[in-house]
C-alpha cells in the first residue's frame, strides 16, 4: 500500500479540521465542567450517611460505569425524541441533535466517574478537619463547602486532569452518531481528498500531540503539588 500525503496542504484541509477540533475541545470543556458538578453533588449524596439519598447516587454510578460509552451515546441519541432537543435549544437543537446529545450524554455519563474521583478526593482529607468545622459551627454544607472541598480539590487535580484527558480521547465515539468532532472533521477531508488511510494516520498523530502535552502538563502539575504538601 503506497502512502501519499503530499495532498495534506494545511491551508486546504484545516476547514474540515478546525471545524470537527473546536467541537470536540467545546464538548470536553462542557462534559468535564458539567461532570464535575454533577459528580460532586454524587459524591457528596453518597458520603452522606443517608440511605435515601446513598441508595439512588450509588445505582446511578454503578449503572453508568457498568455499561460501554457508545452504548449511552446510541441510547441518548436514538431513544430521546427530538421535540426534547428543539425543546431545550430551539432551532440549534433541531439542527444539531447530535451534538447536542453528544453533550448531554458526556455530561451524564463522566459524571459517574468524576463522582469516585471527588468521593476519594474527599476521604483523602483528614476526618480532623471535619471535626474543626463542627466545633466551630459550621453546618455539613459549610464544612464541605469551605473546609473540605478545597483542600479535596488540590489532592485529586492531577486525576481529575487525567480522567479528563480520557474524556476528550472518547469524543470521537460520537462519530457513532454523525456528530461533527475532530475525527469526523479527518473522515470529510480524507473523503474529499481520496485518502481516507492517510488522513487516518494524521487524525492519530493529532490525537497523540494533543494527548501527550496534556500528559505532560499533568506530570508538572503532580510535582507543584507534590512540593507544596
Amino acid at each position: 500500500m503506497n502512502l501519499d500525503f503530499g495532498f495534506f496542504d494545511w491551508s486546504v484541509v484545516s476547514s474540515f479540521i478546525l471545524t470537527g477540533l473546536f467541537f470536540s475541545l467545546q464538548l470536553t470543556a462542557i462534559a468535564m465542567v458539567g461532570g464535575i458538578a454533577l459528580g460532586t453533588v454524587l459524591a457528596l449524596m453518597r458520603l452522606s450517611g443517608k440511605k435515601w439519598l446513598v441508595l439512588p447516587a450509588s445505582a446511578y454510578v454503578t449503572t453508568l460505569r457498568s455499561i460501554p460509552l457508545v452504548m449511552v451515546i446510541l441510547w441518548f441519541f436514538l431513544l430521546i425524541p427530538a421535540g426534547f432537543y428543539s425543546g431545550i435549544a430551539g432551532s440549534w437543537g433541531s439542527n444539531h441533535r447530535a451534538e447536542l446529545s453528544a453533550i448531554i450524554t458526556f455530561t451524564v455519563f463522566e459524571a459517574a466517574y468524576y463522582s469516585e474521583i471527588m468521593r476519594a478526593g474527599i476521604q483523602s482529607v483528614p476526618r480532623g478537619q471535619v471535626y474543626a468545622g463542627y466545633a466551630v459551627g459550621m453546618s455539613y454544607a459549610q464544612t464541605m463547602q469551605l473546609v473540605v472541598l478545597p483542600q479535596a480539590f488540590r489532592n485529586m487535580l492531577p486525576v481529575l486532569m487525567t480522567q479528563t484527558i480520557i474524556l476528550f480521547q472518547d469524543t470521537s465515539l460520537v462519530y457513532a452518531i454523525g456528530a461533527y468532532d475532530l475525527l469526523k472533521g479527518f473522515e470529510i477531508a480524507g473523503k474529499n481528498f481520496n485518502r481516507p488511510v492517510e488522513t487516518y494516520l494524521v487524525a492519530a498523530v493529532v490525537y497523540f500531540v494533543i494527548c501527550f502535552s496534556l500528559s505532560m502538563l499533568v506530570r508538572r502539575l503532580q510535582k507543584k503539588i507534590a512540593i507544596i504538601r
